[in-house]
């Protein structure tokens, strides 16, 4: 019997990490690490999707990081934004737990759960893994109708 990968959204933060030059900081240095290892090792594991959103957000800045990164995410299908994405969008920042500044991240975290991912992976600590705001998140996804994926790290998907 064939099974079917795990549906895996991808935030721009990943392909950002894999394509960042290398750094010095220590804690920034083990996230490129890690994003490197599940990239080369892990991904093919999961059926990784992506939205307009991360490719624009990856397209923006220091041109040769741009080309480095859109080549990774160019094989990539994308999600579509539908009504039904758009609105839980809203919702995540009129009734959940994100701040009006975070549009984009509510996008990342609608379509994901809209479209039935099972997980989301990102580096945003910020306003999508943050566990702080995790269980909000699941209950306006919940409270929508939607199943919020699995939030978490290209690092805590190396074990999966």
């Amino acid at each position: 019997m064939l099974q079917m990968k795990p549906k895996l959204y991808m935030e721009t933060s990943v392909v950002s990490y894999l394509t960042a030059r290398r750094t010095k900081d220590l804690l920034m240095a083990a996230r490129q690490l890690n994003t490197h290892l599940w990239w080369t090792e892990k991904r093919r594991r999961f059926d990784i999707r992506i939205s307009r959103f991360v490719w624009d957000e990856a397209a923006e800045s220091d041109l040769e990081q741009v080309e480095q990164r859109l080549k990774i995410l160019k094989p990539l299908p994308w999600l579509q934004v539908s009504g039904d994405s758009a609105q839980l969008a809203r919702t995540l920042i009129k009734n959940g737990p994100l701040p009006s500044q975070a549009s984009l991240d509510a996008f990342h975290v609608a379509l994901a759960a809209v479209h039935g991912m099972h997980f989301l992976a990102t580096w945003n600590l910020k306003h999508i893994n943050n566990p702080a705001i995790a269980d909000d998140l699941r209950e306006t996804c919940q409270n929508a109708g939607f199943h919020c994926p699995v939030i978490c790290t290209p690092e805590e998907l190396l074990s999966v």
